[in-house]
């Protein structure tokens, strides 16, 4: 009933005054001067240093300003971007990159491979808080030296020249080249990128890019502006002079600034837009490559017997749950994203195998009398730490409604703001902690190794040797069919055996955009917006 008054008191508000979408920012004259876009994006959260601890925040800002070595485009082909090329030996264990002599820093210095090692060497240290170190384990005796079993001088990385960068692989890794576009693979200034503490990545001055834009002012919990590089490689295709992320706390609030003219764009708003936005041009949905899903603390009662995690995942009516939180969201069984695609068949990567479970309360009720909680007697109170994001909220309130009526059990629900939901759940301190993923690189591998026993994002205690080597041995399979069935396997085992989350729905991105901004490309991992080539 609210949501359905959302959208028709939205629908008014956009009769009433007449706008249909925001206005641009600046009114660009004919030599393309003063070319400017405003973004709406959510809270303020997370480090802009790529060897820390990463959210929201750097992942609007690097779309824009740091040039990862390379990248696959949305037809498959590679996009040198850092790099110019690369070569690989015959085993797939050494791989050469050799990088732009152009390629210059937003001060003119020249981007060299030493920055590239600077990333590195500090996303090993655990201290900087990286979410992303696991994805260098790959990288000979990287792990060892995160674990402080060795020493950084043994590092598979070498650096021969400014302008050469060699990786030696442990084994080989068929997806190397997709991990390229993660943030520990990214450069950082040697000069200026110390430490995830000393505030050099909010500060311009020494936040220097690599790419086409440049930090230019950033004002903590209200917006940050990028201006153009000029000393970008590219510079000349690149269109736009100034993009502004004004930071949000909530959907509805983007959507007003957007229908205020305030903003250009607004991204990843709710479904009641979609609805009220109908048959316009400014709407823009698009398929998330996402799952937002439930993570269970395997280190708290009663949450270590699979029976608890299995009758909880029984228990839950997906669909239910997805006709009341909106329109743009699907239910899923499945850790991986719903709308991923498997790079070798072209089709959805979940729809190549069977489901790997069926919601069936009866047997839900069954399974937790197993565990010693007939009819949930005896069973403790457990708490559900989610973000004060309405999505959020609305899908927290069904879930407890679901248990208690299903299950008999009791669900205490805590509202966090959105870095505090992350500090929780990084330091393993809740019962059940909500987590989305969008995709980081196009290979279920993204999804997959976060539940691996040395994952930096495994926060809930999962230590399964069977499913470490499964996944683990998909890592150097070159066969894609067996590679293929490898990862379906370990899946299979951790959603559909031990229930070690609980998947709920996979989303849609309602983004609504000035029809006068062109050139907005989808990055193909992940389905997130980029602006690096728009134009007015």
């Amino acid at each position: 009933m609210r949501k359905k008054l959302t959208a028709v008191l939205l629908a008014l508000t956009l009769l009433c005054t007449g706008i249909l979408s925001g206005c641009v920012t600046a009114d660009p004259s004919a030599d393309g001067e003063g070319k400017e876009i405003t973004v709406a994006i959510s809270s303020d959260t997370g480090t802009m240093d790529p060897a820390g601890a990463i959210a929201l925040t750097y992942l609007a800002y690097s779309v824009s300003a740091l040039d990862e070595l390379l990248t696959y485009d949305e037809n498959g082909d590679i996009e040198y971007r850092a790099a110019e090329s690369y070569e690989v030996n015959d085993d797939s264990t050494v791989w050469t990159f050799h990088l732009r002599e152009d390629a210059l820093w937003s001060d003119g210095s020249p981007v060299t491979s030493a920055d590239f090692l600077n990333t590195i060497t500090r996303a090993l240290d655990p201290a900087s808080g990286s979410g992303y170190a696991n994805y260098l384990f790959p990288i000979e005796n990287a792990e060892a030296i995160y674990n402080g079993e060795a020493d950084m001088d043994t590092l598979g990385v070498e650096t021969p020249d400014d302008h050469t960068l060699i990786f030696h692989l442990a084994e080989p890794c068929v997806y190397f080249l997709d991990l390229l576009r993660l943030p520990v693979y990214t450069p950082s200034c040697s000069e200026h990128a110390d430490s995830v503490d000393s505030g050099w990545d909010r500060d311009p001055e020494t936040s220097l890019a690599n790419g086409p834009f440049r930090l230019a002012e950033y004002v903590p919990e209200q917006y940050f502006v990028l201006e153009k590089n000029e000393y970008y490689w590219n510079a000349d295709e690149i269109n736009l002079d100034t993009i502004t992320y004004r930071f949000f706390d909530d959907t509805q609030s983007m959507a007003n600034a957007y229908e205020a003219g305030e903003v250009d764009v607004a991204t990843s708003l709710s479904s009641t837009v979609m609805e009220a936005y109908e048959g316009a041009e400014d709407l823009f949905v698009t398929d998330q490559i996402a799952t937002r899903y439930i993570y269970m603390n395997l280190n708290v009662e009663p949450l270590n017997d699979v029976r608890v995690r299995e009758a909880i995942n029984l228990a839950i009516n997906r669909e239910e749950l997805c006709q009341i939180v909106g329109s743009d969201t699907e239910p899923t069984y499945n850790l991986v994203a719903k709308y991923m695609k498997d790079k070798t068949t072209g089709e959805y990567f979940v729809d190549e195998a069977e489901q790997p479970f069926e919601e069936n309360v009866e047997r839900a009720r069954e399974l937790l009398a197993e565990a010693g909680y007939p009819n949930g007697e005896g069973f403790p109170e457990l708490t559900y730490n989610y973000p004060t994001l309405e999505m959020d909220s609305d899908t927290a309130q069904v879930i407890q409604e679901q248990l208690k009526e299903n299950l008999n059990i009791t669900i205490n629900l805590e509202a966090q703001e959105l870095q505090a939901n992350y500090s929780t759940r990084y330091a393993g301190d809740f019962d059940l902690c909500r987590m989305n993923w969008t995709a980081d690189f196009a290979d279920p591998y993204t999804y997959l190794s976060m539940l691996l026993s040395n994952s930096t994002y495994n926060c809930s205690g999962i230590n399964d040797s069977e499913y470490d080597s499964i996944v683990n041995a998909s890592s150097s399979e070159a066969d894609s069919v067996k590679r293929s069935e490898l990862l379906h396997q370990a899946e299979q085992l951790a959603v559909g055996e031990q229930f070690y989350i609980i998947p709920l729905y996979a989303m849609k991105s309602v983004n609504l955009v000035n029809p006068d901004i062109t050139g907005i490309r989808q990055i193909p991992a992940s389905g997130a917006l980029e602006y690096r080539y728009a134009d007015i």
